[in-house]
This record gives structure tokens, C-alpha cells and sequence, in this order.
């Protein structure tokens, strides 16, 4: 006798039910166990260890924007600096040179060298002279 092949899905369907039922039981066991008493402390915002104060929707300077960018294009170079430091004795020898790997990571760091000696004499990383305005 030959099992139909939609049995074969039986095992997947098993943890999909079972994964399902466990954040189910999950979530109303914490409502049945857990406390529901709401009080202006409970209800109070709280950030940080710093009392609320002001609106919400204040304007942030671009310095912070312009900081948060440079800081993801940096981690990314960094990224992209870590496969090659893990293989730079397997890297083969094109052009008849074998610091062909190096000499190309070099010329990189220094297009990363340039755009961080630009952002410093912008003056974007400078925050005691926050003007406002790049």
C-alpha cells in the first residue's frame, strides 16, 4: 500500500500547530498569571532614567543624522574589510605581483582616508561648535 505524498507534509504541519500553540499558551498564560493594575506611575512615559519633559516631536539637529550615516558607511567599510583580512594569505598574485591583494586594499583605505579627512574638515564630528547648519 502507498502512502499519498501529501502525508509526507504531516511532520511540517505538526510544528507549525505545535509552534502556534505554544505562543498561544504562551500569551494567555501570562494574562491569566500576570498582574492588570494600572496606576499614573504605570502609565507615566519614562525614557532613560529621565523625566518626560516637553513635546514628543521635537527637531533634531542633521549633525545627529549626518553622525548616524557616517557611522553605518564606516561599519560597512569595516565590514567589507574583514573578509579580506581573513584571506589575505590565499589571495593569488594577478598580474605577476603577489602584494596585488595589498596594494588594492591600501588604495581602498585610502578612499576611506579621504572622505574621513573631508567629514574632519567639515567639521561634521565637531560638536562643541554646533551651529545648526552644515
Amino acid at each position: 500500500m502507498k502512502i499519498p505524498y501529501i502525508w509526507q507534509y504531516l511532520p511540517l504541519l505538526l510544528q507549525i500547530v505545535a509552534a502556534f500553540g505554544l505562543g498561544l499558551g504562551m500569551a494567555v498564560g501570562s494574562w491569566f498569571i500576570g498582574r492588570h493594575r494600572n496606576s499614573k506611575t504605570k502609565l507615566d512615559m519614562y525614557e532613560c532614567g529621565i523625566e518626560a519633559v516637553g513635546d514628543a516631536r521635537g527637531r533634531f539637529s542633521v549633525r545627529f543624522y549626518m553622525v548616524a550615516m557616517l557611522f553605518i558607511l564606516f561599519d560597512v567599510e569595516v565590514v567589507f574589510m574583514m573578509p579580506w583580512a581573513v584571506i589575505y594569505r590565499q589571495l593569488p598574485g594577478l598580474t605577476g605581483s603577489r602584494f596585488f591583494g595589498f596594494w588594492e586594499m591600501l588604495v581602498y583605505l585610502g578612499f576611506v582616508a579621504v572622505g574621513l579627512y573631508y567629514i574632519v574638515k567639515k567639521g561634521i564630528l565637531d560638536w562643541s561648535n554646533d551651529k545648526g547648519d552644515l
